[in-house]
């Protein structure tokens, strides 16, 4: 199955915010810019390609965009492609969180619970799960609309890969998936 994943266009939140499973909005203006760069893309897909998204706004508004510009059937929402939930962190400012909080978090990236939340370990199983899911439907190709952090856990899943070492790939990459980005993702059917 081919998979194609999309990161959510710019939400509106001001600079320097830690956010993630906060449901945020996106400008009508980010919000048409991103359709307008896929859409060339995505139109060659096959009709019957399926489009699921994260449940949060700023996913589920470029989602249904998608699905109703392609003339495609409503998007199936599924929480487990939410961005990871950091808890007491959420809408704070990086700089507000205390310092031996964030080395707790750097020091042990997939297990610790940032402001006791969840974990990557915990956000690796359900992205994982949702995979595993989706390899199961008779669907050649998908779309998924998420988020940064559901991306890099997607691109480290890998059938037959412990949580434990999808975990730490995703931890060790590099955050650099811009709003907008699409990545092709080939998984195999079962």
């Amino acid at each position: 199955m081919r998979i194609y994943l999309i990161r959510h266009p710019r939400p509106e939140v001001a600079p320097g915010i830690c956010y993630g499973r906060s449901d945020l909005t996106v400008s009508v203006r980010e919000q048409a810019a991103v359709l307008a760069s896929l859409l060339p893309q995505l139109r060659a897909l096959p009709p019957a390609t399926r489009i699921f998204s994260s449940p949060l706004m700023r996913c589920a508004t470029l989602a249904r965009q998608l699905s109703a510009a392609r003339g495609a059937a409503a998007p199936l929402f599924d929480a487990r492609l939410a961005e990871m939930d950091f808890g007491a962190w959420e809408m704070r400012a990086w700089d507000a969180i205390a310092r031996d909080e964030i080395d707790a978090w750097a020091a042990d990236l997939t297990g610790y619970r940032p402001g006791g939340g969840e974990n990557v370990l915990q956000m690796a199983a359900r992205v994982q799960a949702f995979h595993a899911d989706l390899a199961r439907l008779p669907f050649d190709c998908a779309v998924v609309v998420c988020h940064a952090g559901t991306i890099r856990v997607s691109l480290a899943c890998r059938p037959g890969r412990s949580i434990e070492d999808i975990a730490a790939a995703a931890a060790g990459s590099a955050h650099t998936i811009a709003y907008g980005e699409l990545f092709m993702l080939d998984w195999p059917q079962r």
